[in-house]
């Protein structure tokens, strides 16, 4: 008896001390008595939105990394601002998420409500994170198997963005730190940046670099110079805001490992890519993602495995919304 009551006391403790541990373990096949087809119905929705505009791709991407770093992966980003509460998404660094990516995550919630079975039995942040997973292997990168059982989380306002979301200024050792608030490791950051192998960012976001840079240097001199003026050329002064380029100019519509070659090239579009390479610390991983293009994939599916553990909510701190934009 005695060792049943010491072993129940431990119990307790762990219980107690640690309630993570039995409250937030997400796992693969979470829906497979409640859901069985859900994987293959979000696949197909995301596939059909893919089909329609590539921008599916790095917007849904984006739209995960947005969520997650701010009250973790629970979709309040997705939430409307109201006349009551500006949300998430009208905070200044998430005006530039692209909308496919919200209608992305919408319309796969349609599908997945529209079988009886499964109607209000998904949440909408174990959709973004499936979606997620889709759009990567649909733009050629790695597959992996997704794991499952978030909650949406119950608010979202735009003061909880800020701080949170590292602007593409930031060097090697502020990036470091804001991934590691979250449990990442640099390694994680790194095959993290590669999200940036697709889609747009507009000229205001890395002006700084091709245009009075600093005193001595008009350019960014760690910028290739023929990149610095190809850029120039597409983004010239006073440039209307609406413009954007390509992030990787070599194979913009393909998720690769060109992201870490383009560093080793100079050609990296913000500072806080090409501090990857011209920091030291970092210069070896970027070397050896370059140069092996499954030692890359492999690292981004642990990254990426990792991020979507941030922040989950169960139990009381969440439930699962019937429209993915308003709190139920």
């Amino acid at each position: 008896m005695g060792n049943i009551r010491v072993a129940l006391l431990l119990l307790t403790l762990s219980i107690c001390l640690f309630p993570q541990l039995s409250s937030a373990q997400l796992r693969r096949n979470y829906y497979s008595n409640i859901c069985p087809d859900v994987e293959s119905i979000v696949r197909n929705a995301v596939t059909e939105k893919f089909q329609q505009t590539f921008v599916t791709v790095p917007a849904t991407l984006r739209l995960f990394f947005h969520d997650c770093f701010v009250e973790g992966c629970d979709a309040s980003v997705i939430i409307a601002s109201t006349a009551n509460n500006t949300a998430e998404k009208d905070h200044l660094a998430n005006l530039s998420l692209a909308g496919d990516g919200f209608d992305t995550v919408i319309k796969a919630k349609e599908a997945v409500d529209a079988v009886p079975q499964c109607t209000n039995k998904v949440s909408c942040a174990d959709i973004l994170a499936m979606a997620t997973r889709d759009v990567v292997a649909l733009a050629g990168g790695p597959s992996y198997a997704v794991e499952l059982g978030r909650l949406d989380g119950l608010s979202s306002t735009a003061n909880s963005v800020n701080g949170k979301l590292p602007p593409p200024t930031f060097n090697l050792n502020q990036l470091t730190a804001i991934f590691a608030a979250n449990g990442l490791s640099q390694d994680d950051m790194i095959s993290l940046s590669a999200a940036h192998t697709v889609g747009l960012s507009h000229c205001s976001r890395f002006a700084n670099r091709i245009y009075n840079f600093d005193s001595q240097n008009p350019v960014d001199p760690t910028l290739n110079k023929t990149y610095a003026s190809q850029l120039q050329a597409l983004c010239p002064n006073n440039v209307n805001p609406s413009i954007a380029v390509n992030m990787d100019p070599i194979t913009p519509r393909t998720f690769d490992n060109q992201y870490y070659k383009n560093l080793q090239q100079g050609m990296g579009l913000f500072t806080s890519d090409q501090s990857l390479f011209t920091d030291p610390q970092s210069r070896p991983t970027v070397d050896s993602w370059a140069q092996s293009s499954s030692a890359f994939e492999k690292a981004f599916i642990t990254a990426i495995t990792k991020l979507g553990r941030v922040g989950v909510k169960t139990g009381s701190n969440g439930n699962i919304r019937r429209d993915c934009a308003t709190f139920n």
